[in-house]
């Protein structure tokens, strides 16, 4: 009988070894999938499941654990489109470069310049800045017009210069070396002569993943845009048509193939973020002849960086409400009604083979650098609003306890019985010390249940922390 038990059970610890194995191996590769295959587009399935075992874990954890799962499940930057965030920093930038906090004074001088890069949502980020944000005085934009009134309170003058505001003063989606040289002249020709004041232009614009751009436009164009009158001005003068040959005859290219599209040698989609943000004077404007094109594409790629981190803002049409948030906390304005995360475009809807998306990787393959660079700054600059944020509201909890606890025990210690002890005054104003605190914080019991006593602490280990390391390496 013992014989028989014991082999039985050793007969079935194997199996039992056995499926414990393969859970720790499927586990591990699905883990190893979120890293290898970020994308939920690009492995649906795979994430699905991804997303099915941490949900599982997360039913299954307890006490502090649950607690920091609900405190991410209920933070909206932590997660856009439905992706988790897995962002480890490779860039190392100075405290200036993340720290993006202007002085904006829209009652004085100051002018927000609008970068507008086809494509890549900048119509959408347009409308919010002219319909949809909090002003003393709003502008006034009526039906059937292109261009809204944006004035300074008290003032006819306008602090937003942009399509939707200003229309296209300086060229359609002018890039940064005709916007830098045109835009003071075109602000001081609205002003009189005498009374010319010294601005301050605060210059943004929008960027978006360079494949899903690319595929964008050529759908755009395949409708019949053109972007003819776009100026092109480097160095005072547009370029001859031998420096920039048209791709298509006739009025517009209308219909043409993607395979059209990518094998026109002269196509201004080709790394048209890189070349939009870069200073062209340095590599003689449209004249290809000055360099090599590596050389050229090499200067004006550093030449984006540099633009790009100098800039007030920039944004990502990737991460909506990232993008609201920091907007908002760098000059100091409010949107009305919160950003709208797409979870699709036309050209999401695109079938690419994966030949032709290589091809589409390598016809813009600095535009691809560059939007690595952007994206890894634009993270980390997050990160650290945030984070300040945080440090902020704890700040201000911390000031108010301490006031608080002055009010007590000034209170108290005037209305101290005789007959009642030290201790018993002691525990008391504990007691009472901390409603006060609940009833400041706008906390409850049920809050503080939640919370565990190390919330609030200033040292490392905190909830704040907790999630900031979730963002950055989850």
């Amino acid at each position: 009988m013992d014989d028989r038990s014991s082999s039985s059970s050793s007969s079935s610890s194997p199996p039992h070894r056995l499926l414990i194995v393969l859970l720790m191996v499927l586990l591990f590769g699905v883990i190893m999938i979120q890293y290898v295959c970020p994308s939920r587009s690009e492995c649906q399935v795979l994430h699905h499941l991804g997303s099915w075992f941490k949900d599982g874990s997360a039913t299954g954890s307890r006490g502090r654990g649950s607690d920091i799962q609900d405190r991410l499940q209920k933070d909206p930057y932590i997660a856009e489109d439905g992706a988790l965030v897995r962002f480890v920093p490779r860039f190392n930038f100075t405290k200036a470069d993340l720290n993006r906090v202007v002085d904006f004074n829209i009652k004085g001088d100051d002018v927000i310049v609008f970068l507008h890069i086809q494509k890549t949502g900048g119509t959408t980020f347009g409308r919010h800045l002219v319909r949809n944000i909090q002003l003393e005085r709003p502008c006034e934009c009526h039906a059937g017009q292109k261009k809204c009134t944006c004035y300074r309170p008290g003032k006819k003058e306008t602090w937003l210069f942009s399509r939707f505001s200003t229309g296209w003063s300086c060229g359609l989606h002018a890039d940064w070396t005709e916007l830098t040289s045109c835009v003071p002249s075109r602000m001081d020709s609205r002003e009189v002569p005498e009374n010319l004041p010294s601005r301050n232009y605060y210059y943004i614009t929008i960027l978006r993943d360079p494949v899903s751009r690319y595929l964008s436009e050529w759908r755009h164009v395949q409708r019949g845009a053109t972007w003819k009158a776009s100026l092109h001005v480097c160095d005072g003068r547009s370029p001859t048509l031998s420096e920039l040959p048209s791709c298509y005859l006739g009025d517009d290219w209308s219909g043409c193939s993607l395979q059209e599209f990518m094998d026109c040698p002269y196509n201004l989609a080709n790394n048209r973020q890189t070349r939009m943000l870069a200073d062209l004077s340095l590599v003689g404007c449209y004249n290809v002849s000055a360099m090599s094109e590596e050389e050229r594409w090499a200067v004006l790629l550093e030449s984006a960086k540099r633009n790009l981190r100098g800039m007030a803002f920039f944004g990502l049409t990737e991460y909506q409400r990232k993008t609201q948030y920091l907007f908002e906390r760098t000059f100091n304005l409010e949107f009305i009604a919160p950003f709208t995360q797409l979870n699709g475009t036309r050209a999401s809807s695109v079938d690419v083979p994966s030949e032709t998306q290589r091809r589409i990787l390598q016809l813009n393959r600095w535009d691809v650098e560059l939007y690595e660079y952007a994206r890894d700054l634009f993270l980390q600059r997050f990160q650290v609003a945030r984070q300040h944020e945080r440090r902020q509201a704890r700040e201000r909890r911390q000031q108010e306890r301490r006031r608080l606890r002055g009010r007590l025990i000034t209170k108290q210690g005037r209305q101290l019985k005789p007959t009642e002890t030290p201790r018993q005054h002691d525990r008391h104003s504990v007691v009472t010390e901390e409603q006060q605190r609940r009833k400041a914080d706008g906390d409850s019991g049920e809050s503080e249940k939640l919370l565990p006593y190390w919330w609030d602490q200033d040292e490392n280990g905190t909830m704040e922390d907790y999630i900031d390391n979730v963002e950055q390496w989850w």
